[in-house]
């Protein structure tokens, strides 16, 4: 009975240890995604603010650019 209750025990205890590096893995690649997104997030920003200078400056280039990325209109 003894042998039994400290076998459920130590099974318990590998298997919130195995949960806590499981998670532990997950955390690291949220932490991961959410910092690619918000570098991705800031690219896009800096691209649309080039974009909006060139549009001013020069609509022509633009235009082009805007052709060249997603087709004629």
């Amino acid at each position: 009975m003894l042998r039994t209750i400290f076998s459920i025990g130590l099974f318990a205890i590998l298997g919130l240890v195995a949960l806590k590096f499981i998670f532990g893995i997950f955390g690291f690649a949220v932490g991961l995604f959410m910092w690619l997104l918000v570098a991705a997030v800031k690219i896009a920003i800096v691209a649309l603010v080039i974009y909006f200078i060139i549009r001013i400056v020069s609509p022509d280039t633009a235009r082009r650019l805007r052709e060249k990325w997603s087709g004629a209109m």
